[in-house]
């Protein structure tokens, strides 16, 4: 059975593939159309689809579209209602549905040889739940899904019983946390539907004085649902300009809006599992990207484990699409292994890659060791390893490195991307040694919970320490990642420290690094001192030697 996912109508246009059950690949369409989220999510992008990730993920298969089984598209037109009678201000919310009802032509199009009968309609936090329940290493799981919106809700709590979902509450539009938050990350001047993670890092800075008076907005219901709506902004702070400075005052409105989303995101987990009894929970939907709210989740819910998908924005639903027809037709998938499903290149091909852009370069015994001795060294490596990831966090495939134990290298790195001052970098750690330097649930995998740094740890690794003493980690398996396990053993048998720093290998406003010409671009124009691409090494001002491996 051989089932494509897509994702196109709102933002993050993604493809995913799945073949008996088995994830294949997936991808999202910024990584080869270099625009960041793929598009702006207006109706008049609706149309727009993921063709080349859809491409990739087939060609990659061995397949072509005539080879299908079956696709899956991540939302239903026919369950969602006219905008104002939704609630929301958007006259164009037509076209928007338009383009969906005609998602089936659209994708034959793009996809030539596809029947369109073969296209279905998944709805959108269906394919969200699917995303977590279905790809979870838990089984049975109840599953949580908040975002923005869907066709005409917001929220989905239910639980999974082998392959079957069973849906107990949503949350009817216009009541969203997804959308109040976007219109926080607005009315503090930076980019709606994209720069919501930057709010959640300047929480960090403040103090949760808008409490009482968010609480009256905010606020669970008492039977799976809540009120998210109107929030009266402006009242509360003045807006902030786009490149402003901003004061103390948006920073406490970002952390009274951040703990009041925590207390109702508690509220909802509680009554969910009141309601299932299970001891797992599976999150996704846009909102379960919030590490600092999961991580509170995990250590105050009721629930024994904690799940979250990598992917758990948008992009994720073209998997969970995918995933949900298999389980229809009698394929339910394995548990999802990790989130390197994107684009990769074998040795050969990347020297290719290297001698055709005419950049000299070394093969060492060990890429590993080079850049663990480099990092000793406090330089700054940019990492190209394996397959890209499939949702936001670089995760050690497509990373930038440097040395944790020097504070400046924060600044250093925030330079190197381009971006705000206040954002964190992250630490990665192997698995067996996590509990040693951080407080939190753990194995966390993907970076999406944060944790307490130990205490004596905080003026070793400062880098990688928020201001409020929290870092948003990665454990390594060797088992599942070992050459990034052997570059971080080589890194702690030069310093004593068994943590680098990890962040994403880009610059502001670019999508991630996904092939060599990206990672070759982002390293000419960056101050990093070494690219690691593959086995090979291309070091920062190294004489042009005839494009020939050097010794």
């Amino acid at each position: 059975m051989r089932i494509l996912g897509i994702n196109a109508l709102f933002h993050d246009p993604a493809a995913a593939l799945v073949v008996d059950g088995r994830i294949v690949a997936a991808a999202e369409e910024e990584r080869f159309s270099r625009r960041k989220h793929g598009k702006r999510p207006v109706p008049f992008a609706a149309w727009e689809l993921p063709r080349l990730s859809a491409a990739w993920c087939l060609q990659h298969a061995g397949l072509t579209p005539a080879d299908l089984d079956a696709v899956g598209y991540s939302y239903d037109p026919s369950l969602a209602r006219p905008a104002p009678e939704m609630g929301l201000d958007d006259p164009w919310d037509h076209l928007r549905q338009t383009y969906a009802r005609e998602a089936p032509g659209f994708l034959a199009e793009a996809l030539p040889g596809l029947d369109p009968a073969k296209v279905r309609f998944v709805p959108h936090h269906v394919a969200h739940a699917a995303s977590a329940g279905l790809a979870s290493p838990h089984p049975d799981s109840a599953v949580l899904v908040l975002d923005g919106r869907g066709e005409c809700a917001s929220h989905l709590a239910g639980r999974y019983a082998g392959a079957t979902l069973d849906v107990l509450a949503t949350q009817v539009l216009p009541q969203s946390l997804g959308l109040v938050y976007e219109e926080l990350t607005e009315h503090l001047g930076f980019l709606r539907s994209s720069d919501e993670y930057k709010v959640m890092a300047l929480a960090a800075y403040g103090k949760p004085r808008f409490l009482t008076e968010l609480r009256e907005h905010m606020h669970a219901t008492g039977d799976g649902g809540f009120h998210a709506h109107a929030v009266p902004w402006a009242a509360l702070t003045e807006p902030r300009g786009a490149g402003q400075e901003w004061t103390q005052d948006h920073a406490d409105l970002a952390a009274s809006t951040q703990a009041c989303l925590e207390e109702l995101l508690l509220d909802l987990v509680r009554w969910l599992h009141g309601r299932t009894g299970a001891e797992s929970l599976a999150m996704a939907g846009g909102v379960a990207l919030n590490c600092v709210a999961n991580a509170r989740i995990a250590v105050e819910g009721p629930f024994r484990r904690v799940w979250v998908q990598p992917a758990a924005g948008d992009a994720g639903t073209a998997l969970g699409a995918a995933l949900h027809l298999a389980a229809a037709h009698g394929r339910p998938a394995a548990p999802m292994e990790g989130a390197d499903l994107g684009r990769g290149w074998s040795d050969e091909e990347l020297r290719g890659r290297l001698e055709q852009a005419r950049v000299p370069y070394e093969r060492p015994p060990d890429i590993a060791v080079t850049v663990a001795e480099e990092l000793a060294r406090d330089g700054i490596v940019a990492w190209f390893q394996g397959r890209s990831e499939f949702g936001p966090r670089a995760l050690g495939h497509r990373s930038l490195l440097a040395h944790p134990g020097r504070a400046e290298n924060l600044e250093r790195l925030n330079h190197v991307k381009g971006r705000e001052e206040f954002r964190p970098v992250a630490p990665m750690v192997l698995a067996d040694r996590a509990a040693e330097v951080f407080e939190g649930p753990l194995p966390s995998p993907y970076m999406l919970f944060v944790h307490g740094v130990v205490r004596p740890w905080r003026e070793r690794i400062p880098a990688v320490v928020h201001v409020d003493g929290t870092a948003r980690i990665q454990t390594v398996d060797p088992a599942r990642e070992p050459l990034v396990a052997r570059m971080l053993a080589a890194f702690e048998q030069r310093t004593g420290l068994p943590v680098v720093v990890n962040t994403s290998l880009n610059t502001a406003g670019r999508p991630m690094v996904d092939d060599p010409r990206d990672a070759l671009e982002c390293f000419g124009s960056a101050p990093v001192d070494l690219l690691a691409i593959g086995p090979y090494a291309v070091r920062r001002g190294r004489a042009y030697a005839g494009g020939k491996e050097t010794p």
